[in-house]
């Protein structure tokens, strides 16, 4: 944790990944982000993987140094509670980060008549409100349909919601974009970050949209194979694979001597009129001639011997390994600085992760475990909203707000 946001507070009324992954980000560089949930927890609150216990993981993981308020959002009272939250009073404040739809409680305009400067980013499915997630989105732009064994032409999800996330991280660089926008203009904003609108950029400003509007049709599944380079999945002689990148001509260089194919590939060079040296488009587009080449190789060679042949090299390679093995690796894990043990609400200490970069001029903050549902409804309604006790006791008595 650092503590560069420290004097922000952020609410965050949102589920699944995309908008408690903004909140967690902005809490771990120190703000302090209230999220609420309906009583008992909202739709991700018992989100696999579970603990022994039943308590989800995945919860516990993107709530990290939150705040939580329940609220009975089925209640008039409970949704007014919400709201004020949101627009609560404070230079630092008026900050809401939500997935709730454009329309509704939370509409952006029923905010903004409580604070005028109100800033709201709001996470959407599809820009024109209907219902989208990752794997749908992903799904829609063909991504999957690029992805797995070339001889195999069923669609592959990838595990990783990968635009939940960079939704997510795109959020958070929008509230303070829009922060930093107030702070000059005294002018608040609704931020609208629709998961297809930031797929569909970013596969545009990959380059997959032009090449495939170029081509007539979409990139061909290709299994490992890096595209426009050199890069794929090599088995060794005592059976582990590795994955070889040679990008740079020092790489290629250095991956030819290490695996001694340095009069090999120059034949082939030879026979076919190219040089491999300069150009990865070239290796690229002769792959299935060098590939053969470098299996024997790989199948020459042990993972102990190729290892710090490609390391003294600068060659960039990764050994293939199952997480378990991961959590034992300590550039990943065991030995990382990023990961501290913490005890979390479900009863169970393990390793959870600060903020991912680093500063080297700050020093690490302990990591926050995620709060229990509800554990400062009465702090934040008494801090942040100004009510007294004997308020906050009555709304218990009537079930709309619980500890």
């Amino acid at each position: 944790m650092y503590d560069l946001l420290k004097g922000l507070r952020v609410v965050e009324g949102a589920a699944f990944v995309a908008g408690p992954t903004c909140g967690l980000y902005l809490a771990q560089m120190g703000a302090e982000v209230i999220r609420f949930d309906s009583i008992g927890g909202g739709p991700d609150f018992r989100r696999w993987p579970l603990s022994p216990g039943g308590d989800s993981l995945y919860w516990e993981g993107l709530n990290k140094g939150k705040k939580s308020v329940a609220l009975d959002l089925s209640a008039p009272e409970g949704r007014e509670i919400a709201q004020r939250l949101a627009a609560a009073p404070g230079e630092d404040a008026g900050l809401f980060v939500t997935n709730f739809p454009v329309d509704g409680f939370l509409a952006y305009d029923k905010l903004k008549a409580l604070r005028e400067d109100l800033i709201c980013v709001r996470v959407m499915g599809w820009a024109d409100g209907s219902q989208g997630m990752d794997y749908t989105v992903n799904a829609a732009l063909g991504v999957p349909l690029m992805t797995g064994p070339i001889d195999d032409p069923r669609p592959v999800n990838h595990v990783l919601a990968a635009w939940d996330l960079l939704a997510g991280a795109y959020c958070a660089f929008g509230l303070v974009a829009a922060l930093l926008a107030r702070m000059r203009t005294g002018q608040g904003r609704e931020l609208r970050a629709p998961l297809s609108d930031i797929a569909a950029a970013t596969m545009a400003n990959l380059g997959f949209t032009a090449e495939t509007a170029l081509a007539g049709r979409q990139r061909p599944r290709m299994g490992n194979d890096l595209y426009g380079a050199f890069g794929r999945d090599f088995v060794t002689g005592d059976g582990q694979t590795l994955m070889l990148l040679a990008i740079t001509p020092r790489q290629w260089a250095k991956a030819l001597e290490a695996l001694g194919l340095g009069a090999e590939v120059a034949a082939l060079e030879a026979e076919l009129g190219v040089s491999f040296a300069q150009d990865e488009g070239v290796r690229f587009t002769h792959r299935e001639r060098l590939y053969p080449l470098f299996e024997r190789a790989f199948a020459a060679r042990t993972a102990a011997d190729l290892g710090p042949a490609f390391d003294a090299g600068g060659v960039t390679w990764g050994a293939y390994q199952p997480l378990e093995a991961a959590l034992e690796d300590p550039r990943l894990f065991k030995d990382n600085p990023l990961f501290q043990a913490v005890a979390q609400p479900s009863g169970l200490t393990y390793p959870a992760p600060g903020a991912m970069a680093s500063i080297p001029q700050d020093p690490r903050g302990p990591v926050a475990p995620a709060p229990r549902m509800g554990q400062h409804t009465e702090e934040v309604l008494a801090q942040v909203l100004g009510m007294s006790s004997g308020e906050i006791g009555r709304l218990h008595d009537r079930g709309i707000v619980a500890s």
